[in-house]
């Protein structure tokens, strides 16, 4: 079925769909928003793989929500930390204050990360990664907003691979917020949250998916000749993995990085352990199960790290976005399984480091 949200303004779109959360008696609220955040992702990607893709990936977000293709940042830089902001708070850095991913303070006479916060430890780590939270984010969130509303029986989750990526979309007031340690390959957290992790966390950490992972070559999803909508398999600006001779398919981690869980980051099974995580956390936490709309915020940070690595065109950054297209079609599948179809509200999100972004969102 068709959306029917309305796009009042650039980034607070899906504030239209919280009508429902605030009460309007014509529309069942949600039980569970699914915000779905792809970091880098430029709009042309969905065109270009399009006949590549899935029906119930990328082309269910479309084919089913309303999408919002001509929009444009009216703010810069383009990074995670304030385009993060930026779609969850609905305003510019000017008014939410993250004005990049670091940033001089005259104040204090030195630079300071995003979501740094000396006043914080971590939680599953002993290592700064831990020392986050979203102190310097200076207005409130949808996902602040919505616990608000529901005098915070609501319950707000915000997980990535990236501590920003996690931390600003679920905003200060939020439940959690995870992100993964590449030192270690477990998800974490920080006492701005909790004071330990929950023990479905620890299960998850205790399964060792990132040395799975590494135990198997990056190879094309779909036979490499038929990436026709990308360059050639080695360009000169294209960045090889450590001990790789050249940037070229497969990518044998097996051999080359069998215990580098950092590299899990540069490549697809990325945006796969995130799927994993959130579907991990849905049922873990019950999330969608009684009468209080939940917010489960996602990004995907693995297409930054590919595009960043790779380039735009490369067939790295194709084969990143097809298997990503079957990491979305199982999430929504499982959500729907698990809460009931009719009762999510997804919305996703392209940050792209270009000057065009889309949003797209449908109610299942």
């Amino acid at each position: 079925m068709k959306t029917t949200i309305r796009i009042f303004q650039t980034c607070i779109f899906i504030l239209a769909s919280f009508a429902a959360v605030a009460g309007n008696p014509n529309e069942p609220k949600p039980k569970l928003i699914v915000g779905i955040v792809i970091d880098q992702m430029r709009y042309d990607y969905i065109t270009r793989y399009w006949n590549k893709f899935g029906e119930n990936g990328f082309k269910k977000l479309v084919n089913q929500g309303y999408n919002c293709s001509n929009t444009h940042y009216n703010y810069v830089p383009t990074y995670t930390g304030p385009g993060h902001a930026s779609i969850y708070t609905g305003t510019t850095p000017a008014a939410h204050g993250i004005i990049s991913n670091d940033w001089f303070n005259r104040a204090t006479g030195r630079n300071i990360y995003v979501t740094e916060d000396a006043n914080a430890n971590g939680v599953g780590t002993t290592s700064g990664a831990g020392k986050m939270s979203p102190s310097l984010l200076l207005t409130t969130t949808v996902t602040d907003e919505l616990r608000a509303a529901s005098n915070f029986r609501s319950k707000v989750i915000g997980i990535a691979l990236k501590d920003r990526g996690a931390i600003l979309p679920a905003g200060h007031s939020a439940n959690a917020a995870y992100w993964y340690e590449g030192t270690s390959g477990n998800w974490i957290s920080s006492s701005w949250y909790m004071n330990e992790l929950p023990s479905w966390v620890s299960d998850f950490n205790n399964k060792k998916l990132p040395a799975k992972y590494l135990q198997k070559a990056w190879t094309t999803l779909q036979p490499i000749e038929t990436y026709v909508e990308s360059t050639a398999d080695n360009v000169p600006y294209e960045e090889s993995f450590p001990g790789e001779a050249a940037p070229v398919f497969p990518h044998d981690f097996p051999k080359s990085n069998p215990s580098n869980f950092d590299i899990i980051k540069r490549c697809p099974y990325g945006n796969e352990i995130t799927k994993e995580f959130a579907l991990a956390a849905l049922k873990a936490e019950n999330l969608g199960k009684d009468e209080f709309t939940d917010f489960l915020a996602i990004s995907f940070s693995s297409p930054d790290y590919v595009g960043h690595q790779f380039g735009t065109h490369a067939i790295e950054t194709q084969d990143t976005y097809l298997r990503l297209d079957l990491d979305l079609a199982e999430l929504i599948a499982k959500t729907e399984e698990q809460i009931g179809k009719g009762n999510v509200l997804f919305f996703s999100y392209c940050r792209s480091c270009s000057y065009t972004k889309s949003k797209i969102s449908f109610r299942s």
